[in-house]
C-alpha cells in the first residue's frame, strides 16, 4: 500500500458539496491499495502510520505519535498514488489494485487506525471528492510498504 501523510491543523473532503469527513489536529492520510496488498498490509500500515513520530514534543522536537497527542484522521482514498509516469506525459494506473480490493483495503486501513483508538473519518471510496486542508509545518511523508 502507498499513503502520503501530511500533519494537518484540519482537513475535510466533500462530495457534492457536503462535508462528508474532518480532523481537526492530526493526519490527512490520501492511501493507494497495490496488487499483492492484503489485510495484514493494511493493518501493518495503519500501526505505522499511528506510531510516526511527526509531532512536536515540549521541546519542540517530532518526538511524538498520532497515538500520543491524541489527534485525529480523515483517510482519503486516492488511486492516482499508483500513478505510472515512466512513459509519456498520461499517467498510467495499472499499478493500483483493482476496485474491489482496492475498497475493502481501504476501508480495512480506516477501521484498523480507528481500532488503536485514534478518531478517523473518511471520504467516499471512488466519488470525486473535494478535498481541503491546512497542512501544518508543512509536514508531509511518503509512505510505501514495498519500500
Amino acid at each position: 500500500m502507498r499513503a502520503l501523510v501530511q500533519r494537518v491543523s484540519a482537513a475535510e473532503v466533500q462530495v457534492d458539496g457536503d462535508v462528508i469527513g474532518r480532523c481537526g489536529h492530526g493526519l490527512m492520510i490520501l492511501v493507494c491499495a497495490m496488487p499483492g496488498d492484503d489485510a495484514e498490509t493494511a493493518r501493518a500500515l495503519a500501526g505505522k502510520i499511528a506510531k510516526l513520530r511527526i509531532f512536536a514534543d515540549a521541546g519542540g522536537k517530532m518526538n511524538q505519535s498520532l497515538l500520543d497527542t491524541g489527534g485525529q484522521a480523515l483517510v482519503v482514498s486516492q488511486f492516482t498514488l499508483a500513478a505510472d509516469t515512466s512513459r509519456g506525459n498520461r499517467p498510467g494506473y495499472s499499478r493500483a489494485a483493482p476496485p474491489d480490493l482496492a475498497r475493502a483495503l481501504y476501508e480495512r486501513f480506516a477501521a484498523d487506525l480507528a481500532a488503536l483508538g485514534i478518531a478517523t473519518e473518511t471520504g467516499t471510496f471512488g466519488a470525486d471528492m473535494q478535498v481541503a486542508l491546512t497542512n501544518d509545518g508543512p509536514v508531509t511523508i511518503w509512505l510505501d510498504t514495498d519500500a
